[in-house]
């Protein structure tokens, strides 16, 4: 399996999780078992990726090496954790260890696989992790395991590795990557150092989307408000042509649904059903869009909207709809995206959503 990351350099955003790692790393204080928590698209593997690349990087292993010796043959043993330093703990890129890490083939770093997509069963943790524990690293002086999705693990097989991660040997780093840290056992958590993925700041995407992936100033807007400080859900959108398309939709939806009649509206959700594993895209673009009409309609300032080449279009929804209706509307989109995830019929769920919007929102 190969990398995500290309050391912490590569990742944006997170700088305190990056922090942290580079301390451990430079004080040789390594916990033996991460948990690394984070919306989907947060930047999870990246991070776990990085980490482990530092970890088994020659380089950086020479460099604490070195300040080890200094500390210990000093007056001052104390750990160093200067700033000036961190920038120097991150994977180097060429050495072998490194180039084996990121052409996927260094036998001391593990990710545990699982062939059901929605199970990590007691047999994938015992195989793959407490049957090889055991084994010595091979080249390094870490033996990291890195488990995504860990939420997917059963109650046997979180059990399983709770023994482990309670006596594992001195070289063993388990990283543990969820977006559920509520389906964990409540004795893996407390014996994992818990590192939480907050969004990044919408600047931050932004220069992402302008200047690493060339987007105009407009696309950008719209994709950093869609994004909400996650890179990952604003670099699929980049890359996945359909998205725009949803896009396009969606808007087309929001300018004529208060003209709609019933038909029109059924024939509505049978076409959003057929996109019904996005819809997720719909919900995010229609949240966009009437808070910019809401906020709009209380400030009348264009400069902080995102959809600012539909401004007419915005004005004249703030000045037909009240306060009331505008928070009406984004309740109901809430609460529609409650009503699939607790398995609530699709078409009843949008049916309700959208008469809701077409009756609070008159122009």
């Amino acid at each position: 399996m190969t990398m995500t990351a290309r050391g912490f350099r590569s990742i944006i955003g997170h700088k305190d999780v990056i922090r942290h790692f580079q301390t451990a790393v430079l004080n040789s204080r390594i916990s033996h078992a991460y948990l690394i928590t984070g919306e989907p698209g947060s930047g999870k593997r990246m991070m776990a990726d990085a980490f482990a690349e530092t970890l088994l990087c020659e380089n950086v292993t020479a460099l604490v090496d070195k300040l080890k010796e200094g500390r210990e043959g000093g007056p001052d043993s104390g750990p160093l954790s200067e700033a000036p330093d961190l920038q120097d703990v991150d994977a180097c890129l060429d050495c072998i260890s490194c180039k084996k890490v990121l052409d996927g083939n260094h036998p001391d770093l593990i990710y545990v696989t699982h062939e059901k997509p929605n199970v990590i069963s007691v047999h994938d943790i015992r195989t793959q992790v407490v049957g090889t524990v055991d084994i010595l690293p091979y080249e390094s002086r870490y033996k990291i395991y890195i488990i995504p999705e860990a939420e997917k693990m059963n109650q046997q097989a979180q059990n399983a590795l709770l023994k482990t991660i309670e006596e594992p040997p001195a070289y063993v780093v388990i990283l543990l990557l969820t977006s559920s840290p509520e389906s964990l056992l409540a004795t893996i958590h407390s014996r994992c150092v818990t590192l939480f993925l907050k969004p990044v700041s919408d600047r931050d995407v932004m220069d992402c989307l302008t200047g690493d992936l060339h987007m105009p100033d407009y696309e950008a807007r719209v994709l950093t408000g869609f994004a909400q400080g996650n890179i990952g859900r604003a670099v699929r959108a980049v890359t996945d042509e359909s998205f725009v398309e949803r896009r396009d939709r969606t808007l087309m939806l929001i300018r004529a649904i208060h003209g709609m009649d019933t038909a029109t509206m059924m024939e509505v959700i049978r076409l959003l059903k057929e996109d019904k594993d996005e819809i997720g895209d719909v919900f995010g673009i229609m949240m966009m869009w009437y808070r910019d009409v809401l906020l709009f309609k209380a400030t009348r300032d264009v400069d902080q909207l995102i959809f600012t080449n539909d401004i007419s279009t915005i004005r004249a929804q703030a000045s037909a709809s009240s306060y009331e209706g505008l928070q009406e509307i984004l309740d109901a989109i809430d609460r529609c995206q409650v009503r699939l995830r607790a398995n609530v019929s699709f078409e009843l769920a949008l049916e309700l959503m959208l008469f809701t919007i077409k009756e609070n929102c008159n122009a």
